[in-house]
């Protein structure tokens, strides 16, 4: 009677909120997958968004309808893992709020409003619809 290592949908969604880096794959027809680190962000009632510049080698391949992976990891024991599949729905141009949010979300408060003061405008949204979840809870092993 194996247990599952698997998290419940309302646990795989706050890991997924919880502030990690992000890694995304986007498939690349000319080599390998591109795997990189991102800043993202989720909620259950708008999936995944990712910013990114588009004149970066993601913005590149980042179409809609591209299928894309991002994986988020707690690597401090016990380790946890959550990875989510889709397609890309929508490409926007970001707004200046939306990047100010992202850049406070990942490097707090001051130094996230002057980092979206410097970049604003460099960035574009790719929102995610999430059609495949990967999950793994160690904690679920004792």
């Amino acid at each position: 009677n194996q247990m599952s290592l698997a998290m419940s949908p309302s646990e795989r969604q706050a890991f997924l909120a919880d502030l990690h880096v992000g890694v995304i794959s986007l498939p690349d027809p000319e080599s390998g997958p591109l795997t990189a680190p991102i800043w993202y962000d989720y909620r259950p009632d708008r999936g995944v968004w990712v910013l990114f510049s588009p004149d970066s080698r993601k913005g590149k391949l980042a179409n809609v309808g591209t299928r894309i992976s991002l994986v988020v990891q707690s690597e401090n024991p016990p380790y946890k893992y959550v990875s989510v599949e889709g397609p890309i729905t929508s490409i926007e141009k970001a707004s200046d709020d939306e990047l100010e949010a992202m850049a406070i979300r990942y490097l707090g408060d001051e130094t996230g409003k002057a980092y979206a003061a410097e970049g604003a405008g460099a960035s574009v949204t790719a929102s995610m619809s999430i059609e495949r979840w990967l999950t793994v809870d160690y904690a679920k092993s004792g």
